[in-house]
């Protein structure tokens, strides 16, 4: 080697990777530079471990300020993989050159932001221009991605006609012509700052110069034996001749912070341009694909979609796999392509195996030519304590992190399953939010849960900042609560605070929580807030029976908390406008259910008697009296008749269209299951409701109409059907409706009581003796269960 060897490729790409390899091999050098941080010099060993499975990326992070983060990532397709990988394969010095991550952290604006990111102009698009294509993807595809990609008859991959460094040199050159064009920029990079002002270290001519100064010192101490890969941009920079006492001087004055570095998994999505990504690439699906594929690329990739769409339940045949590779072909060779691209086979997949139809192509351009392959890093590694800490509690409860989402069902009896519980419940404490909660189905009870998990790269990022809370998940999310019950601005903010807490299993947390909770509900007299809070804190203490944790403390902060709401609800109700009055309804059935579930006793009978007050008491919002009446109809409190009374009041000529309208709206609750279903079943409520609307001047008709239309409008569609078919066949005027069921059977009611205690999990001395229910107790029980099935908590 007369001269050191730069090699300019495209960040991501198969051909550049291949041409890289090839080149390599014959040049031999002893010194192998890439265009990365310095600090990863310590690390880079760790690519040749059997365990380091890319894509991954590099982590660097400002350590007094974890979120100051740069990352570079790196697939099996990067040509800086690839030198990697040679070089320790080889026993050649592996060094990186590119400005050192204390340089570039240390500027504003670096927070999760990609080492590489490119320069403003597009050279692809202008070397695309000046070849005479307008898609400057479709061209590099042809003329460097493809390199190498064998067809059957092609005699396998070759150098080209122009040798292993003929494609480098005839991209220097286009490069250099680019920089010397005036929207491109001089080869040497841009002049240096201004005296007196500092220079910014994302300045190409910044990078270029600090290149420039590791390359003079690995030819210093190889000699000539030197190859350096970069991106083509720069090559015209590094090849200039510049005193060295100039890229001293540009580099003088750099701002500096203290950084650690470290290897984490990446995915192909995040590869993606789609994803932000700065020197992102539009398909590494498809480019994973074309680099791994020995032979027959087009035909291997139709196979591969076509067992993608079968598993979605698609009939593709291998005649389908066959016609749709003479179709790429076909295509290629109409557009004079050397081999069919991207574009061809994803028309071909289009009109043979997907019918013509883009929603199964839309499946294979997300799972296939995107993908989310997720790399992984050997435990070798360096890594920050919290990060070895999670990684062996992912390896002890046998949770793998995955990139594509996934759902996982957890029964919270086993113990495995809570533990699992509770590292994603802590993780998301730490703002790790590797799992997302979600609705379990009904009829499961409180010990199951269900998740959505998703690991993503910037996750690597969120467990470096939580590194300065603790050396382990639960030590820092002890500490990350403690301080956020400190911080907190609200009481519903707390309820929520030791509700999480108690989910992840925090028991050295809890004090503070309840500590500045009780504080906070003594001081705090809002009737609204005190309502927000009390469903959360509700439900901590129920958690406890299922996860086995002390809640005697927080349930007498409950049992205070719905003490002091039922002695200031009425006088809060008073006086509320529309919108206010539709929020307070939302409050009491808020607090309605958290009492169910509040065993406490004469917490449940303090509240039934302010619900009466709300109901009968005149000069309140009509929502929230009609809401009262029919919580206490549903609970048995309030008879039949007296709820027409109450109704009928409501509805006189003497109240105003608007608030009989509301009080209907608060009684019949859309939103709330049952509702309509009262008005279809009691056809006395559903004549009054008739005979009123009937009556209303036409003047004010349309004022009520849109509270109405809100109302119904929230009923299913065949409920409304019925109810309407009901008005229609006249309104009733005679008694209530009376059921025409069988007679009720003791024993037979009695027999499921077996199945339902088995559904519940729970034991006999839970249910009390086998004896067979009266009416009344199988009346309440159906009704819990509905609640459950429902949404509305299960006692």
């Amino acid at each position: 080697m007369n001269a050191p060897a730069l090699l300019g490729v495209r960040h991501h790409g198969p051909g550049s990777a291949r041409a890289v390899r090839a080149a390599l091999e014959r040049l031999r050098p002893r010194a192998v530079l890439v265009e990365g941080p310095p600090e990863a010099d310590g690390i880079v060993h760790c690519a040749a471990d059997e365990d380091m499975r890319p894509p991954v990326a590099l982590l660097a992070h400002a350590a007094d300020d974890p979120g100051r983060a740069a990352f570079w990532p790196f697939a099996a397709f990067s040509p800086e993989w690839a030198a990697i990988r040679w070089a320790l394969a080889h026993d050649a010095e592996v060094r990186f050159i590119d400005l050192p991550a204390a340089h570039t952290l240390a500027a504003p604006g670096t927070a999760g932001r990609d080492g590489r990111d490119g320069p403003p102009p597009d050279p692809l698009a202008l070397l695309a221009g000046a070849a005479g294509h307008d898609d400057p993807e479709r061209w590099w595809e042809d003329a460097v991605e493809h390199r190498g990609a064998v067809r059957p008859g092609d005699g396998g991959p070759g150098d080209g006609p122009l040798g292993p460094l003929g494609p480098f040199r005839a991209v220097a050159e286009a490069m250099a012509a680019l920089r010397s064009a005036p929207e491109g920029g001089p080869p040497g990079g841009e002049a240096p700052p201004a005296e007196g002002s500092p220079p910014d270290p994302r300045d190409d001519a910044v990078r270029e110069a600090h290149m420039r100064l590791r390359l003079r010192e690995a030819v210093k101490e190889f000699g000539h034996e030197v190859a350096v890969v970069c991106g083509a941009w720069h090559v015209p920079a590094l090849a200039v001749r510049r005193p060295v006492t100039a890229d001293r001087r540009t580099l003088k004055g750099l701002p500096k912070v203290r950084t650690e570095i470290s290897w984490v998994p990446w995915t192909h999505r995040r590869l993606a341009r789609s994803s932000g990504y700065g020197a992102g690439i539009a398909s590494p699906g498809w480019y994973a694909h074309l680099y791994a594929a020995p032979d027959r690329p087009v035909e291997r990739w139709m196979t591969t979609v076509a067992r993608l769409l079968r598993e979605e339940g698609r009939p593709v045949s291998s005649a389908h796999v066959i016609e749709s590779v003479r179709l790429a072909d076909t295509l290629a060779a109409l557009r004079g392509r050397p081999l069919p691209g991207l574009t061809e086979t994803t028309d071909a997949v289009r009109a043979v195996l997907c019918d013509g139809s883009d929603v199964p192509l839309a499946l294979v351009r997300d799972r296939l030519v995107i993908g989310d392959d997720l790399g992984e890093v050997p435990d070798t590694a360096p890594a920050t304590p919290l990060q070895r800490d999670l990684a062996r509690l992912q390896r002890t409860l046998r949770l793998k992190p995955e990139a594509g989402a996934r759902e996982k069902e957890l029964d919270l009896r086993k113990n495995t399953d809570t533990e699992r519980s509770r590292l994603l419940h802590r993780l998301r404490l730490l703002g790790v939010d590797w799992g997302t909660p979600l609705a379990s189905r009904a009829g499961l009870g409180t010990f199951r849960e269900a998740w959505r998990l998703s690991w993503q790269p910037e996750l690597a990022v969120r467990l470096a900042e939580a590194g300065v809370w603790g050396t382990t998940v639960e030590a820092a999310a002890t500490a990350r609560v403690e301080t956020a019950a400190r911080e907190a601005d609200g009481l519903a903010d707390l309820t929520t605070l030791a509700e999480r807490c108690l989910l992840a299993a925090l028991p050295a947390a809890l004090p503070a929580v309840l500590g500045a909770l009780a504080d906070r509900a003594a001081l705090d007299t809002d009737v609204g807030r005190l309502a927000e809070a009390l469903p959360a804190l509700v439900r901590s203490v129920r958690y406890g029976d299922v996860r086995r944790t002390d809640t005697a403390a927080l349930d007498d902060v409950a049992a205070g908390l719905a003490d002091r709401i039922s002695v200031g609800l009425p006088a809060a109700c008073a006086g509320l406008d529309r919108d206010a009055a539709r929020g307070m309804r939302g409050h009491v059935d808020a607090v309605h259910r958290a009492v169910a579930l509040l065993e406490r006793p004469g917490v449940g009978d303090r509240w039934t008697a302010v619900l009466t007050v709300l109901a009968e008491r005149e000069h309140l919002p009509g929502e929230v009296r009609g809401r009262a009446a029919r919580l206490l109809l549903d609970e048995g409190t309030l008879t039949a008749d007296r709820a027409a009374r109450l109704l009928g009041r409501a509805l006189s000529p003497a109240a105003a269209p608007a608030d009989a309208a509301a009080w209907i709206e608060g009684f019949t609750g859309g939103t709330e299951p049952g509702g309509g279903l009262l008005l279809l079943h009691d056809e006395r409520l559903l004549g009054l409701i008739d005979t009123w609307l009937t009556g209303i001047p036409a003047d004010v008709f349309t004022d009520v109409l849109p509270l109405l239309r809100r109302t119904f409008s929230e009923y299913e569609p065949a409920l409304r059907r019925a109810i309407g078919e009901r008005v229609r066949n006249g309104p009733a005027t005679g008694p209530a409706h009376r059921s025409t069921a069988p007679a009720w059977d003791p024993e037979r009611a009695a027999a499921v009581l077996p199945t339902m205690r088995l559904l519940l999990g729970l034991d006999d001395e839970e249910c009390g003796a086998q004896r067979p229910p009266d009416e009344r107790e199988m009346m309440e029980t159906g009704a819990s269960a509905s609640v459950a099935t429902t949404g509305g908590g299960a006692r």
